[in-house]
């Protein structure tokens, strides 16, 4: 079934898909947009409060873009033929706000240890507080090499690898966080609240889940993915929780006003 576009999620699209074009655009000229508009942990050189807006404009690429707008698409429309425009993007703004809070949240707890040990061995350099961060914090760095490090510290270069070790929590502090995602997540939170018995089918699994499951599972592996903290996956995770769970909030507030005729709702 084809679903006729409606006025914010067309908006949506051509904001979303603009901004990548301007990426690439003014990328070609030396300019950084992620650098501009993504989202920064607060203690990095390139964080500015309004990324908690603008990052959701942006994408990494043209899959990520094709992915969350298709998103968008699908669950957007359908949402706003039943709230309205204005409510709709009320509901999309908020969420993707809730999505930028949660992430930078987690990234808080995840980094702010770190960045106070790296701190603590870049103003005493010795080989108990080098172990203390291989101990601690080993999904940043190459395990091997900081042993052999370690084995031969009296012989090795102190100053350089202080610079190594800032240089790693520079990497880490200065990974944007972008895209549509958490804002898209709330709308399938809304979609399986909405419309919990409606089938909905992953691309690659064709097989239907109701749509209150399906929102569940994904959910839920969303929540394993996030905790797990696989060393290399850049999927801002805790961003689609949050884009959940802000969506969810904010559909049981006005749920408990007049839910079932959300046209008359204040």
């Amino acid at each position: 079934m084809k679903l006729r576009i409606t006025p914010v999620v067309k908006w949506l699209l051509i904001i979303n898909t603009l901004m990548l074009v301007l990426t690439w655009f003014f990328a070609s000229i030396g300019i950084d947009f992620y650098k501009i508009f993504g989202l920064f942990y607060p203690k990095s050189e390139y964080y500015s409060p309004y990324q908690f807006f603008t990052h959701m404009f942006m994408h990494a690429g043209i899959i990520h873009l094709l992915l969350n707008m298709y998103a968008l698409y699908l669950f957007g429309v359908i949402l706003e033929q039943v709230w309205g425009s204005e409510r709709f993007l009320f509901y999309y703004l908020f969420a993707g706000l809730g999505a930028a809070a949660s992430q930078t949240f987690v990234n808080w707890m995840i980094l702010h240890n770190f960045y106070n040990a790296v701190q603590n061995f870049s103003i005493d350099p010795t080989l108990q507080n080098f172990r203390f961060l291989i101990e601690h914090y080993p999904r940043y760095f190459n395990i091997d090499k900081a042993r052999a490090i370690m084995v031969n510290w009296n012989a090795v270069d102190v100053n350089a690898i202080r610079d190594q070790v800032n240089n790693i929590l520079q990497q880490q502090i200065n990974i944007p966080t972008v895209g549509a995602s958490g804002a898209i997540f709330g709308l399938l939170m809304a979609f399986g609240f909405m419309f919990p018995d409606v089938p909905l089918m992953l691309i690659f699994v064709p097989i239907p889940i109701k749509a209150k499951w399906f929102v569940t599972g994904y959910g839920l592996l969303e929540l394993f993915s996030g905790v797990s903290n696989i060393k290399g996956d850049h999927i801002a995770h805790f961003a689609h929780l949050g884009g959940m769970i802000f969506g969810y909030i904010l559909l049981k507030i006005w749920y408990k006003k007049n839910w079932r005729n959300p046209q008359k709702l204040n």
